[in-house]
């Protein structure tokens, strides 16, 4: 009997490890998920007061604000259970001693079958208390670190760390901390921020982060979406689809009014099915996981062949089609009759145009979850309501059909121009592999190079130049036709002076930045006196514009100290578009750039850097738990610890020792708004 009983605290315990690895893994997507505007997931908020009892004693008070549906485990657990709350008084310099044990709540009991042990745990908030006494005339600021570990009714968060301040009453010395600030016996709770408490009790500074951008992402993603939807209709797979659709619906209706309804449904349902596209996307991959694929080489490698492969389709190389099997399955469930008919119907049609739609929807959703966040979601709404409108619309108003241009040609002609479009993004992730191992095979002449070629190309053909697989005779070129070609072919030659050094503000972002080029400088250019390599101080390089730029935190806040400047942490990336974006649209602006070279230091951190670490540099993030290996790693995680975001580009601006200016600003292209934020942080910093 004894035996069994161990056999089975065993086979328990086995099952608690293999549930707690699952919750750690779960975890971690937690935690590189983040929410819409990419800041780190979080469900307890600490804050501190004091309250004193004597001259030399005081009481600590730590709260934790729990997120509803999740529970904070006590302090006081048996060996063998979850994770308990830990507080670690620092008191290097002996200034205090703690009296009795950190106490806490009633909080809540229960027998936990998996552990087989009683387990305490809170809801809602909870409050630990510490009674000290300064053992010295000299009363400090008292700080702590508290280990703790959340769950809900599925998942746990890993064993995370965060560090407490409580301000003394008549300490002579400022209190700086994060996420919460101390006045008097009040607490002021500051989500994600930092507070400066002063000698006279007034909070000096609150910083709250930077979101409209993030939005203004989602809206970018929605409406390159909903184009790349109406590009899709004029595909020869979707745009027959639209006449023959509405006629049905038109048909088989007793009436009008049934006739729009079920038209009306039948749009819904595409929707629906390109959203749950997205959204299994999102769940599959996690909502930012491939925010962090976007800067590996083989994610990049791979979607180069793919979207390859997708532009030789377009361009009628081959078709890209699926199992006929199962588009005659769904076409049969299509002849069942109402809403579930319906809804069969809108499948079929996403099936049916598959060779044509694929492509495109795989370039979006490859584009749209590298921005992470709810973007594959977002983008394919935009798509399907683009995809559906016509189908309502038309049913609505038959008698629009009679507008509609005649099938033919032309549609061969919309899928061609889509398949080199499609090849010239394909380089943008071919750029993107080698920008993160720095090989300089694709340096900006080349990329350029490329897309003149593919462009060129492009024009020819849409003068009647080049012909292709499946086009129709074309006898003369259409007004329409012209124009498009013109635009293109204007558009070629605009890339042409970028070999020489143009900047091609209107393609910023997608080819390698000025500096990882040939000639960084352009055909016959050079550095003027004033940026040579003589003036270079230690660990510096020369960066966009020739900004004297530090790629390492240390080396960059030394030399900000003996300059006596305030400085710009740029958390970047070489694969990322945006960053380029404001280097060379925001960053290029004269009275910015002076500010850049002048006024300020620049350390610009990149995130995706592959290089390894040296073996004693190392060490697991005390955030995500992950092992930090490459210097991208480290600046990553300096990002997400002390900023609570992973997104890129990330701008902070603080003083020598890390204390924020402002409030830190994420993509922002309109010039005067970011001129402005500069100038606000250097004038907190001469304060």
């Amino acid at each position: 009997m004894k035996d069994y009983k161990s056999c089975l605290k065993a086979a328990l315990f086995l099952k608690y490890q293999i549930k707690k690895m699952k919750n750690i893994l779960m975890a971690l997507w937690f935690l590189l998920s983040g929410s819409m505007f990419a800041q780190m997931y979080n469900p307890v908020k600490w804050s501190t007061s004091v309250e004193k009892i004597s001259d030399k004693e005081y009481l600590l008070k730590a709260q934790a604000v729990i997120q509803s549906g999740w529970h904070l485990y006590g302090q006081y657990i048996e060996e063998g259970g979850p994770s308990p709350t830990a507080f670690t008084f620092k008191n290097t310099a002996k200034k205090f001693e703690l009296i009795g044990k950190t106490t806490e709540e009633k909080g809540h009991e229960t027998i936990d079958k998996i552990f087989d042990m009683k387990i305490k745990y809170f809801e809602d908030k909870a409050v630990f208390t510490q009674k000290i006494k300064f053992t010295s005339d000299e009363i400090l600021n008292v700080t702590a670190d508290v280990d703790f570990m959340v769950c809900d009714d599925s998942n746990c968060l890993p064993p995370s760390s965060e560090e407490l301040s409580f301000k003394i009453p008549n300490s002579k010395k400022l209190a700086v901390a994060k996420n919460t600030a101390v006045v008097n016996s009040d607490t002021i709770t500051v989500e994600e921020k930092t507070a400066v408490v002063t000698e006279d009790k007034t909070v000096k500074e609150v910083i709250k982060p930077a979101k409209k951008s993030q939005s203004r992402g989602f809206l970018g993603i929605f409406i390159l979406a909903f184009l790349s939807g109406f590009a899709a209709l004029l595909t020869p797979c979707v745009f027959p689809m639209i006449p023959m659709t509405v006629s049905y619906f038109t048909k088989q209706s007793k009436t009008k009014a049934a006739g729009i309804r079920n038209a009306l449904i039948y749009g819904f349902s595409i929707v629906v099915i390109y959203v749950l596209l997205g959204s299994i996307v999102t769940a599959v991959f996690g909502a930012d996981s491939l925010n962090a694929l976007s800067t590996n080489v083989w994610f990049n490698l791979i979607f180069f062949v793919l979207l390859v492969v997708f532009a030789i389709s377009f361009l009628g190389a081959f078709e890209i089609m699926l199992p006929n099997a199962l588009a005659n399955k769904v076409d049969s469930q299509a002849d069942r009759g109402g809403l579930i008919g319906i809804f069969f119907m809108a499948l079929a049609l996403a099936i049916v145009s598959f060779s044509c739609t694929g492509p495109i929807v795989g370039t979006l959703l490859v584009e749209a979850a590298s921005k992470g966040g709810i973007a594959p979601i977002v983008g394919m709404l935009g798509f399907s309501i683009a995809i559906a409108l016509p189908f309502s619309l038309f049913a609505a108003f038959p008698g629009w059909l009679n507008a509609l241009p005649k099938s033919g040609g032309w549609l061969n002609t919309v899928k061609v121009v889509l398949g080199f479009l499609e090849l010239a993004l394909a380089f943008k992730f071919l750029s993107n592999a080698d920008l993160v191992l720095q090989l300089h095979w694709l340096e900006r002449e080349v990329f350029l190079a490329i897309w003149i070629a593919v462009f060129g190309v492009l024009a020819f053909y849409l003068f009647g130049k080049i012909t292709l697989p499946h086009d129709s005779p074309l006898n003369h070129i259409s007004v329409g036709r012209l124009s498009f070609g013109l635009i293109v072919l204007t558009f070629t030659i605009y890339l042409i002076p970028g070999l020489w050094g143009a900047p091609l503000k209107l393609i910023s972002g997608f080819p390698p930045a000025m500096y990882y080029s040939e000639s960084p400088n352009g055909i016959g250019g050079g550095k003027t006196e004033t940026a040579s390599k003589e003036t270079l101080p230690e660990g510096a390089e020369y960066g966009p514009h020739n900004i004297i730029t530090f790629h390492d935190y240390d080396n960059g806040m030394k030399f900000a100290k003996k300059a006596g400047k305030p400085v710009l942490l740029d958390f970047t990336g070489y694969a990322c578009v945006n960053c380029r974006k404001m280097e060379e649209l925001v960053w290029s602006d004269p009275k910015v750039l002076g500010v850049l070279k002048n006024d300020i230091v620049l350390i610009s951190l990149y995130v995706d850097d592959k290089k390894d670490l040296p073996e004693s540099e190392q060490y697991v993030s005390e955030t995500t738990g992950k092992k930090i290996k490459t210097i991208g790693n480290k600046w990553s995680d300096l990002q997400i610890k002390n900023y609570k975001a992973n997104a890129q580009p990330f701008y902070v601006i603080v003083d020598h020792n890390s204390t924020n200016l402002t409030e830190p600003s994420a993509y922002n292209p309109e010039v005067t708004a970011y001129y402005s934020w500069l100038l606000s942080g250097i004038r907190n910093f001469k304060k």
